[in-house]
């Protein structure tokens, strides 16, 4: 199989991060005999240093003429004073809204080598395993009118049914994939958006008798994200709430190092990158871990590609590598070894080989 890759590294520590998933992508390819075409963008802070605009015509461009997009991670103090509109930031407001990237994924799962870095107990956090589903183009971020000035500020929150519809289908497809279970967060008792939501998810339930629904208001969310999160399957939500909550259920595994998204439109079309921000303080240092980048190559190659098979044994080379106690220095804890980015994804690499020389002898003893 071939595809085309658009790979968009950003700022701070972007580029390093989004070349270890490169190379890890590159490594699949030749193993599972697919053809990646990798082309390069600028977006963010780059984008505004080369172009003067944080999403440039050039980048738009090799997007559209790209099966799935690999963004780093943009932003940075150097650009905080710049104008609203050349804020890094706002490229990936850009590209979200142009490709109607609605539906983002953030999987969360305990990471049984950096439970001691976890806020929360370690019987509490061990077993999660959970996927947050957010509305991504819609909600109060997006809603007009919007304005302030010295004595007051208005922002509108706005949803359609067919907003809701395609990211609660969404949910109740994916739920069926993994423990059948949703559980659809809203601010029911106090606002109107979020009593239509509860209507259209009451209506599509029934077309999904094999999926247990539960409905939860975001502040018994919140409070259950950390007293109970091994209770959640799939949770869908919208576009502020699921800001704030996937933000919240992150710390659970002990760090945003390790943790991947998707943000996905209706034909497979889809942005993956990394929870992290761009920690400008290492970037060019080789300490920051790539594995929320490489794992983010993972949810592409599933979800935009349909290679399952391809996309568990990367999640397997990346787990295998924590075991073993092997991390980078953002991640390292006393006694840990601690490897450069470029080593640690030399390792993911090596279990990746691993896997097939183990595959092959399997075989030919079969």
């Amino acid at each position: 199989m071939k595809k085309r890759v658009a790979v968009l590294p950003g700022d701070g520590i972007g580029p390093e991060v989004t070349e270890a998933a490169v190379k890890v992508l590159q490594v699949i390819g030749r193993r599972f005999n697919h053809t990646f075409d990798i082309g390069f963008g600028l977006i963010g802070g780059a984008a505004v240093d080369e172009h003067n605009t944080p999403f440039p015509t050039e980048t738009i461009e090799l997007c559209q003429t790209s099966d799935a997009v690999l963004l780093g991670a943009v932003g940075g103090p150097k650009w905080d004073q710049h104008p609203t509109h050349l804020r890094p930031e706002k490229g990936l407001l850009a590209i979200r809204k142009h490709f109607d990237l609605y539906a983002n994924l953030r999987p969360v799962m305990a990471v049984p080598s950096l439970l001691h870095a976890s806020p929360l107990k370690e019987e509490v956090a061990k077993d999660v395993d959970m996927l947050i589903v957010r509305e991504l183009t819609g909600g109060l971020y997006f809603g007009e009118p919007s304005r302030h000035n010295e004595k007051s500020a208005l922002d509108t929150l706005v949803y359609t049914r067919e907003e809701i519809e395609r990211i609660v289908v969404k949910s109740f497809e994916l739920a069926r994939l993994r423990r059948g279970k949703v559980t659809s967060v809203d601010k029911e008792n106090v606002l109107e958006s979020s009593k239509l939501w509860r209507e259209v998810v009451e209506e599509k339930k029934k077309l999904y008798p094999d999926v247990e629904v539960e409905h939860m208001l975001v502040d018994s969310a919140a409070m259950q994200l950390v007293t109970n999160p091994s209770a959640f399957d799939v949770i869908v939500t919208e576009n502020m709430f699921g800001d704030i909550l996937s933000d919240e259920a992150s710390v659970i595994t002990g760090s945003l190092g390790v943790l991947p998204s998707a943000s996905l439109g209706r034909d497979g079309f889809g942005l993956y990158e990394p929870v992290h921000g761009t920690a400008p303080s290492i970037a060019g240092q080789g300490k920051a871990n790539p594995a929320a980048t490489i794992l983010s190559v993972a949810m592409m190659l599933k979800y935009s590609f349909g290679m399952e098979t391809e996309a568990a044994a990367i999640e397997e080379a990346v787990n295998t590598v924590f075991e073993d106690g092997f991390f980078t220095a953002d991640l390292a804890s006393p006694g840990d070894r601690i490897l450069s980015t470029d080593d640690w994804t030399n390792k993911v690499v090596y279990e990746l080989d691993l896997q097939s020389v183990c595959n092959s002898i399997m075989f030919t003893y079969n």
